[in-house]
């Protein structure tokens, strides 16, 4: 049987720092803002290739996520074309103070890297080169 889907259209994410979270895909990473529903709210961004919903929460005071007791995104990936592109997205990061969980580093043995870091609402966001 053929797959009856074809590719990723859109990932929603509950965020507590709507413009925050916005920024961080806007301003570090170079997306484009979509558009936006103040009503919702909620800001749409894109790379071109992915495009993020990003939906303010009622509560400001976040969960938090445990992949052993708790249903739902464990971590968003977002590929990266090259090694350089993955250390420069890492200083961006540090250098706006967002939470860091590990630098860039092989999966395995290699050759592909990746880091992972914190959106400033706390979900986790990595980011993968394939080493090839």
């Amino acid at each position: 049987m053929s797959a009856l889907t074809q590719g990723l259209h859109h990932v929603g994410l509950t965020v507590t720092r709507l413009e925050e979270s916005a920024s961080l895909f806007t301003q570090l990473l170079g997306w484009k803002e979509v558009s936006r529903k103040p009503d919702y709210p909620a800001v749409f961004v894109s790379d071109g290739s992915i495009m993020l919903t990003l939906w303010e929460a009622k509560s400001d005071q976040p969960a938090g996520f445990d992949r052993r007791t708790h249903v739902g995104l464990h971590h968003l990936a977002l590929r990266v074309d090259d090694e350089k592109t993955l250390q420069e997205i890492h200083d961006r990061v540090a250098d706006s103070g967002l939470n860091i969980e590990f630098p860039p580093e092989y999966v395995g043995e290699g050759p592909s890297r990746h880091m992972m870091c914190y959106e400033p609402s706390g979900i986790r966001v990595e980011f993968f080169f394939n080493g090839s």
